[in-house]
């Protein structure tokens, strides 16, 4: 952590620097966002309290702020949201949170940041909503209008906050999501890319694709199995997330990856297939681990990625992995200068920059105080 004045002078500035999520641990989507926002707020001397259900403390963000955990273990399920939503209110108000940033639903949010809504989830996977994604849906409502500040992680975001919602305007913010450029990062030459395809037990006579999922409908193995089952290309599917049900030809279950960041530089290809993906994280990490990526029409990050390095399908994949084999054959399947394939500063710096920026918005509305010294301290609910 900088030491410096400005550090000294960002930590009383943003003493009552409040975050929320479900937990800050090790993980894909938000779990990596709410860490990279640690990460970077920590840089600048700055340690907010967060409040979570959980916290893995084997992690050095987890030492970077100042905990408050709401146990919710013996909740049921269907209430676990709306009884984290209804502690948060009490500690806000206690610790002296101003403003509270949170990526939970929440009636108690400041700054609300959007990683998607229920109803373009369910009008995406052609579902209808039963009497538990009402009660979301409800609680979702509240945590956008109430919230002073959304921000969008993408165009798409923004186009469902006010179809579903009615809320537009200077209120939704638009600001792409980071990602850690150290951590994901091109393999350095072609024996680091040999060692890690060994160390994965990945072919050399195949192009491997990768696809990273935890909820295999929403990402699209339905659709991407069936195909590399029956094709005679020479292509491997591989799948880094939750463990397959059942085996199926050319496509090899790696169970939960550890090190996604290595076997991005590894594989050939990403595939984001995802049915509903309002941004897509995988997709930016890939581009900037040198992996192009095969990317389906709707999913948020293609706002970003540069057409040179990806390959679009609607529906059926065959087509784009016809042309990912063809270009890999031709020795052409890696992104060259992956910065100028992405249309936006991924740098965690630029991101949490915006969003102290926000903060201090916030901080000038009329009627908001000035931050004086922080209340907060470590806490178990």
């Amino acid at each position: 952590m900088d030491a410096s004045p400005r550090a000294d002078t960002a930590e009383r500035e943003f003493a009552r620097l409040g975050l929320s999520h479900h937990a800050l641990k090790a993980g894909g989507g938000f779990e990596r966002y709410m860490a990279e926002l640690v990460h970077g707020l920590h840089e600048r001397g700055i340690r907010p309290t967060f409040i979570a259900r959980e916290f893995d403390r084997r992690m050095p963000e987890a030492g970077w702020v100042r905990q408050v955990r709401v146990d919710t273990r013996f909740v049921p399920r269907a209430w676990r949201d709306h009884v984290f939503d209804w502690r948060i209110g009490p500690l806000k108000r206690r610790l002296g949170l101003a403003p509270l940033v949170s990526s939970n639903p929440t009636r108690h949010a400041d700054i609300a940041v959007c990683g998607g809504t229920h109803p373009g989830y369910l009008a995406a996977m052609g579902e209808r909503a039963g009497l538990r994604d009402r009660w979301k849906i409800a609680l979702e409502r509240e945590f956008y209008e109430r919230a002073d500040t959304i921000v969008a992680h993408s165009k798409a975001m923004q186009g469902e906050i006010a179809a579903h919602y009615g809320i537009g305007g200077d209120k939704v913010q638009l600001l792409y999501p980071p990602v850690d450029a150290r951590r994901f990062r091109p393999a350095a030459d072609a024996a680091e890319r040999a060692d890690l395809r060994r160390r994965f037990g990945l072919p050399d006579d195949r192009a491997v694709f990768l696809l990273a999922s935890t909820s295999h409908r929403r990402k699209g193995l339905d659709r991407l199995a069936p195909f590399f089952a029956r094709t005679n290309l020479p292509a491997q599917l591989v799948v880094a997330g939750r463990p397959l049900a059942a085996s199926v030809r050319n496509v090899h279950s790696l169970g939960y990856c550890s090190e996604i960041e290595k076997l991005y530089r590894a594989v050939d290809y990403t595939v984001v297939a995802s049915t509903y993906e309002p941004f897509g994280l995988v997709g930016v990490e890939s581009i900037l681990s040198g992996t192009p990526v095969l990317l389906r029409a709707g999913v948020g990050c293609g706002e970003v990625i540069a057409p040179e390095a990806r390959i679009d399908f609607d529906a059926d994949v065959g087509d784009a992995v016809h042309a990912a084999v063809a270009r890999w054959q031709g020795g052409g399947a890696r992104v060259d200068a992956p910065a100028r394939a992405l249309a936006y500063d991924p740098g965690v710096s630029v991101h949490v920059d915006a969003l102290l920026a926000l903060v201090r918005r916030w901080q000038s509305m009329p009627g908001r105080r000035a931050p004086g010294q922080a209340r907060a301290h470590p806490a178990h609910v």
